[in-house]
């Protein structure tokens, strides 16, 4: 007895002693793509302390009060192998912990479910995550087409290989497409006008559907899609991939070459892209544009050809307390407009001319070029998180088509004016944005966001036809989110955003005189626009269910179009006007989320509710204007009340370990609540539409790992609710399979996917497509081969 007193006072003299020196250790947990690993348990043994916690939602802890001495730091997660060190605390120290998966050979989409799961369980706002290889299995002709199946999520359809997203029903402005965490800006505002990413650059995509304007500020209304290049080779290695992809719809052939090397904490990854592609076929021999039928060739949509050729550099230096990447890229893409639904007169045009080649690309077209400089630091200091964002866009777009006399241009085209008699429209815009947060936990289960975010964009137009005038757009905003984890099951979040934008059009004067002037088309315009939005959300999950709420208010500034068109959309055969008096539209929503997992069930329902005051949107006349528009419909942008209510549903079962089947299905309904249109739903919005979906996944076949076939059938309802002049869509059934496998060759996976799309060749008009508008039904039956060939030296 007195032998264990006697230890005991000694050790408690030595802990003494050195009691009067206490210091501090903070580190972050993330895994081998740096992303953070929340909930991580995290163990300090030592002679005079044994302390553990858990990481917090930014895959931070800390320890305070630590007496000098030895110790060994344990750091455990499901999933990845354990940790362990040994630390010496003479100071105050910052750690950095790496943790690996605990396969030997990584399984690119076990990390990013992992991921998706921990932001699921973390966020109380609606968030998906998908990876590259969640992409190559859904291959299609766009990044937004290969996303198009996940519930919630469309893609308004600009041909066999353009589309612009859509987040439950709501596109162009009213979602934030951002890359390297940066808002893309192009000119989203036209129906038109496909998104310039490359869909091979892409190593994940996080989608939040639902009010996030807190973090990203204005269009942010109905979600956020995020496209991520989290890659970050192996020290000491160099290798690279090659992507090798070809459809039987539009003859397209394209490859992607990726090249990467890391030395210590540099490393570099570059990337080029090319593909090209053949006017798609349609499963009927005419369509009807505006009561003329029009003829096509072998089923082919005249003149939809294009080509991509695009350019990436990524630069990046990691260390133990801060890291910064660099990123470089140009999109070029080149593509034609269906030849019978541009300009002013479809019948005019020389069928056997087009027709000579699938491949030729004729007026009318379309030429983009989209470059990006992007740079991203993290530091932490004394335990604050701080993430520094800096980005340099431009966007050069131009339009051409043959040049058509109307209203009171000249019937030839004056040789004294700088630009192309063919140039119809040219837009130059350059973007300037800057973003800094930073993150402090206050405690472990306690963290407080606060950020500052800038943007200068400058648009320059030029070109024959007047739609929107040249503007200059400054936007600014600042934030502050308060998260609490309350227990391991529940967390608790808190936000408040302001928001100031100024917008300057400039004023524009036709090329060519009316009634003996130059016609003022759009006047210089000074608004400026202000808002205060927030969000606060609930999020509770244990290992069967999960529940989480998100309610927050959101805004949009409205656009130059909105505020200042007055011209002829040659695409939609309509004459714009802009309304200079309009008001930021202001948005109200909910978000509701409820998942439930029991041994092989799974089941997930999201309803949501919003309400717009001011919901801005393109409102048709009962005018035509035969004067300045050709003749075309007047379309006026105006405001109006409008409820929106609709949700998302998935269960899945696993019949055997191998066999697994599911249904989602999702169902939108807007209203508008006020105006001439009251009682009407607005445009574009999607029918009811449900997935069928089976899949039987084998395990090991000699070489061969992983593989898998499925096959889905999309059912859409009709869609009898529109607003005029839309017109109803019948319902459809269209059937989709893709089979797929990983081949190990010379001690390397090469992924292979064969997807057949349409497989019955249906014909059948989507209500969220562009040429829906004239009656152009979607692709027909494609077959489509991706191989990705990895390799290191």
């Amino acid at each position: 007895m007195r032998f264990y007193l006697l230890l005991f006072l000694v050790a408690w003299s030595v802990c003494n002693a050195n009691n009067v020196q206490l210091y501090n250790l903070q580190g972050y947990v993330e895994d081998q793509k740096h992303i953070p690993l929340p909930g991580a348990t995290v163990v300090l043994e030592g002679e005079c302390s044994d302390e553990s916690t858990i990481s917090n939602l930014e895959g931070r802890f800390s320890f305070s009060n630590i007496p000098k001495g030895e110790y060994t730091l344990k750091v455990t997660y499901i999933g990845y192998k354990s940790y362990s060190r040994s630390i010496n605390i003479d100071r105050n120290t910052y750690v950095t912990i790496h943790m690996e998966h605990s396969v030997s050979k990584l399984n690119e989409i076990l990390i990013e479910c992992s991921y998706g799961e921990r932001r699921r369980r973390m966020d109380s706002r609606n968030t998906i995550v998908v990876d590259s290889e969640h992409i190559r299995r859904n291959q299609s002709g766009s990044l937004m087409q290969s996303l198009e199946g996940l519930p919630g999520i469309g893609a308004m359809n600009i041909g066999s290989a353009q589309s612009k997203p859509a987040i439950r029903g709501l596109g162009f402005n009213r979602l934030i497409v951002a890359e390297h965490g940066i808002k893309h800006e192009a000119q989203q505002w036209g129906s038109d006008h496909g998104l310039e990413v490359d869909r091979f650059a892409a190593d994940n995509v996080e989608i939040i559907k639902g009010p996030a304007s807190l973090k990203y500020g204005s269009d942010a209304i109905s979600g956020v899609i995020d496209i991520k290049q989290n890659f970050v080779p192996e020290p000491e290695t160099i290798g690279g991939s090659l992507d090798v992809v070809a459809e039987s719809n539009n003859d397209m052939l394209g490859s992607s070459l990726s090249l990467y090397g890391r030395k210590n904490g540099f490393f570099v990854n570059s990337r080029i892209t090319r593909t090209g592609y053949g006017d798609y076929k349609v499963p009927t021999d005419s369509v009807d544009i505006y009561s003329y039928r029009v003829p096509l060739y072998k089923n082919r949509l005249r003149n939809t050809a294009g080509n991509e050729m695009n350019m990436h550099l990524t630069a990046g230096l990691i260390r133990q307390s801060w890291n910064t990447r660099l990123f470089l890229s140009r999109v070029n893409h080149k593509s034609g407009f269906f030849a019978n639904a541009h300009g002013l007169e479809p019948r005019m045009v020389d069928k056997e001319l087009y027709d000579k080649s699938s491949r030729d690309i004729m007026n009318p077209y379309q030429k983009v070029e989209h470059t990006k400089i992007i740079n991203n630091s993290r530091a932490y200091i004394n335990g604050l998180l701080i993430n520094l964002k800096l980005g340099f866009q431009n966007n050069f777009r131009r339009e051409y088509s043959n040049f058509t006399s109307h209203g009171f241009m000249p019937a030839v085209f004056p040789d004294t004016l700088d630009f192309s008699p063919d140039l119809e429209r040219e837009f130059s815009k350059n973007i300037f944005s800057g973003k800094v947060e930073s993150i402090y936990s206050f405690s472990d289960n306690h963290v407080v966001s606060a950020g500052i975010d800038t943007e200068l964009q400058n648009n320059d137009i030029d070109g024959r036809n007047f739609i929107i005038p040249a503007y200059r757009q400054f936007s600014a905003g600042v934030f502050v989110l308060d998260e609490w984890i309350i227990n391991d099951n529940s967390v608790f979040n808190i936000g408040l955003r302001y928001d100031f934008s100024n917008l300057e059009t400039r004023k524009y004067y036709d090329w060519y005189m009316t009634n003996g002037e130059f016609l003022k088309r759009a006047p210089g315009l000074s608004r400026n626009f202000s808002s205060i939005s927030g969000a606060a959300g609930f999020n509770y999950s244990n290992d069967d269910i999960s529940f989480r709420i998100n309610a927050g208010k959101s805004f949009r500034v409205p656009t130059a179009k909105e505020l200042a068109a007055n011209g002829v959309n040659y695409h939609l055969f309509s004459y714009e006007k802009g309304d200079t008096t309009l008001k930021p539209e202001v948005a109200y929503q909910m978000d509701l989320g409820i998942e439930y997992k029991s041994g092989n069930y799974n089941f997930m329902f999201s309803p949501f509710v919003s309400y717009f005051p001011n919901y801005i949107y393109l409102n048709p006349s009962y005018r035509y204007d035969y004067n300045y528009g050709a003749g075309n419909q007047i379309f006026n942008y105006t405001s109006t009340e409008v409820g929106r209510v609709g949700g998302e549903l998935y269960s899945g079962y696993n019949i055997l370990p191998a066999l697994k089947a599911g249904i989602t299905a999702e169902y939108v309904y807007s209203v508008q609540m006020s105006g001439d249109k009251e009682g009407f739903t607005i445009p574009f919005s999607p029918p009811a539409s449900a997935i069928l979906n089976i899949r039987y996944e084998h395990g090991s076949i000699g070489r061969f790992t992983k593989a898998f076939i499925e096959a889905n059938c999309r059912i859409t309802a009709a869609q009898n609710l529109i607003v005029p002049p839309e017109q109803k869509t019948p319902g459809y059934r269209v059937f989709n399979i893709s089979i797929g496998t990983s081949a190990n060759i010379l001690d390397e996976n090469f992924d292979i996917y064969f997807n057949i799309n349409n497989v019955f060749n249906h014909n059948y008009l989507n209500h969220t497509s562009y040429y829906r508008l004239i009656g152009v039904p979607e692709p027909g039956r494609n077959f489509n081969i991706s191989i990705k060939i990895p390799f290191k030296i």
